[in-house]
């Protein structure tokens, strides 16, 4: 009997420990690109020094990956079905534009489709890609993303 439980047990640890890491990179992606620092480097073009990011080797490692990201939309063209959009680590009243929030915290975004404005938190699935070169881009976008679904 003791065997059984036994086995069981270390059957369903091994179930979770399999289905955690889609869970649990969806919920830490943004720590994860919080793992940049920046360096001063002059802009020729700007004709004046800029925040360039380094990026650490986790982050550097997702670059052209399929990743999921839980966040908020932050609309750049009212409050309406969008293709192109800003999404957030936080809430509008919270996020890198509005709030205190740093610019690891936000990305572009370019869907697939059209995805609805919604205030509530969401799940996105896309391609990431990382942008240390164009000043005037923020430094992580969303390509090919999709809505995966409303966050719990």
């Amino acid at each position: 009997m003791n065997k059984a439980i036994s086995l069981l047990l270390l059957t369903a640890i091994a179930f979770l420990g399999t289905a955690a890491p889609a869970n649990a990179q969806t919920k830490n992606l943004w720590t994860t690109l919080g793992k940049v620092t920046f360096k001063k480097q002059y802009d020729e073009m700007l004709g004046f020094k800029v925040d360039v990011p380094v990026f650490g080797e986790e982050v550097r490692a997702l670059n052209g990956k399929l990743v999921e990201i839980k966040g908020y939309i932050i609309p750049v063209e009212g409050y309406k079905n969008q293709k192109e959009f800003v999404f957030s680590a936080f809430p509008y009243n919270m996020c890198f534009f509005c709030g205190g929030a740093g610019p690891e915290t936000v990305m572009e975004v370019y869907a697939k489709e059209s995805v609805k404005y919604t205030a509530e938190a969401i799940i996105l699935r896309g391609k990431l890609e990382l942008n240390d070169s164009d000043v005037n881009r923020l430094m992580y976008i969303l390509n090919n993303a999709e809505m995966v679904r409303v966050a719990e």
